[in-house]
């Protein structure tokens, strides 16, 4: 079983697939993680993020190994852990660029579907494109929106002393580079079921996300 999350930031996507995963036994991987790691060495490295063929020249270099318990994913680079260190500011304003690169896409998504392949119980996976080119076959495709507001605010929560508009704008530039990249842009799948989640608590949506799997478990 594969179920593939798609969805822009601030939408619920992490907390929604780990908690599917746990509850119904399943592996998790945090693509989004993946595409950060790739840019905290990119930035480690001293690369030029803001030059592609830089970036393209550099993607194959990092070893990115992901852990994929729900209960605490792991993400490592070279060795080191980097699961805080990706989570700045610094790299969260740099990752569209690093992502936007095909070299960079090409790569994570051959590692993205090794590992879904890998995942002997199944497998929920969360990111922007993973059931429209990552995991097109994918059993269960959801796309979770909100509105800008109450994504700003959640992510607001999630990073401790953030300005709520500066948030609100940053997601806005963040959503119109993800969509219009040409490389694996954010879109919704034609056929995902799309999930708002504006005024759902994270329970509501897990709980609507596991009825859709299990329904679909039950139709096999």
């Amino acid at each position: 079983m594969i179920v593939a999350i798609d969805g822009p930031a601030g939408t619920g996507k992490s907390s929604t697939s780990r908690a599917v995963a746990g509850q119904l036994g399943l592996s998790y991987l945090d693509t989004g993680a993946q595409y950060r790691a790739m840019t905290w060495w990119m930035v480690s490295n001293g690369v030029d993020v803001s030059d592609p063929a830089a970036i393209a020249a550099a993607a194959g270099k990092p070893e990115i190994v992901s852990g994929t318990d729900p209960a605490g994913p792991a993400i490592t680079v070279d060795g080191v852990d980097v699961a805080g260190p990706i989570r700045t500011q610094e790299v969260t304003s740099k990752v569209s660029a690093v992502s936007a690169v095909p070299e960079v896409r090409t790569r994570i998504s051959r590692l993205q579907r090794s590992i879904a392949a890998a995942a002997e119980h199944g497998i929920v996976v969360e990111g922007r494109d993973i059931g429209t080119t990552v995991l097109p076959d994918a059993h269960v495709k959801i796309f979770l929106t909100a509105s800008p507001e109450a994504r700003a605010a959640r992510r607001s929560g999630e990073l401790k002393g953030v300005d709520l508009t500066a948030t609100h704008e940053a997601l806005i530039r963040r959503d119109a580079a993800d969509s219009s990249r040409k490389a694996s842009p954010l879109a919704k799948a034609a056929d995902a079921i799309e999930v708002d989640t504006t005024e759902l608590t994270l329970q509501q949506v897990v709980e609507c996300v596991v009825t859709l799997v299990e329904e679909k478990r039950a139709a096999k």
